[in-house]
């Protein structure tokens, strides 16, 4: 995160998977839709977002990445899915490049707008599936003076390099946790967090994006979050956080979701 002191601990052998309660995420069937794109050639202006995953360049996501309509975004349980995109030439050769596709990660919501028709402006209106991708991202797949473009996409694994990483923000009684790096299904279904001290698993609840947050004290305590994505796997990253945590920091597992 942009300001905040990041410091990496490397999660200890002891880490293991919990029972797989379902098979890995496999690639959807192919939808129709439509893209446009935001932020700029160099992306600059897609970091933040409704996720919440700050500098997209820091955390990994480069500028590969898109902000999806209400139909997709599902309140933020949409936040680290992957999606292959490519332009349906089939309805528009013109703005369509050919035998190209791109790979974005959902990191952010396109809003709906209600002054305009779904048809003319309003694109992210409900209940249209949309794709508000980051500049080069689209121009990878489209014409820059057609601005808007047919797309066909499907839902991929993501495919990360390194574990799971945690941000740890809040205070006291309060630790919004944020998961980044996630492969696979890429989103989140459940986190529950233990402290070295308190011993017994506690259920995290879903704040914005793609943040959890658990109301414990867990000040002064190593911490372990046991996740569950949205294809079913689960993996408990044991003691990833040391007692010393502070608010601000990220530590980096070596566990990583198949």
């Amino acid at each position: 995160m942009a300001g905040a002191y990041v410091r990496t601990a490397i999660m200890l052998a002891l880490g293991c998977a919990l029972a797989i309660a379902a098979d890995a995420l496999e690639p959807s069937g192919w939808v129709r839709a439509h893209a446009t794109f935001y932020g700029g050639s160099d992306a600059s202006g897609t970091m933040g977002g409704a996720c919440g995953y700050g500098n997209l360049y820091a955390q990994g996501y480069g500028t590969r990445t898109t902000a999806l309509s209400t139909a997709l975004f599902s309140d933020g349980g949409a936040c680290g899915q992957c999606y292959k995109v490519v332009c349906d030439r089939k309805t528009d050769k013109t703005w369509c490049k050919p035998g190209v596709s791109v790979t974005v990660t959902a990191t952010n919501f396109c809003p709906p707008n209600w002054d305009l028709p779904s048809d003319k402006g309003g694109w992210c209106n409900p209940p249209r599936p949309h794709f508000d991708m980051a500049q080069p991202a689209w121009e990878k797949i489209g014409v820059y003076r057609g601005g808007i473009i047919p797309i066909i996409y499907q839902r991929v694994p993501c495919v990360k390099k390194g574990g799971v990483r945690f941000t740890i923000s809040g205070h006291d009684y309060f630790q919004l946790v944020l998961p980044t790096n996630v492969a696979a299904a890429g989103s989140i279904r459940a986190m529950d967090v233990r402290g070295s001290k308190s011993g017994d698993w506690m259920a995290m609840a879903h704040n914005w994006g793609a943040n959890w947050h658990s109301l414990a004290y867990l000040n002064g305590q190593g911490l372990s979050f046991r996740v569950t994505i949205t294809d079913g796997q689960t993996l408990v990253f044991a003691d990833v956080v040391p007692p010393s945590w502070r608010f601000g920091q990220t530590f980096s597992s070596n566990l990583q979701f198949k």
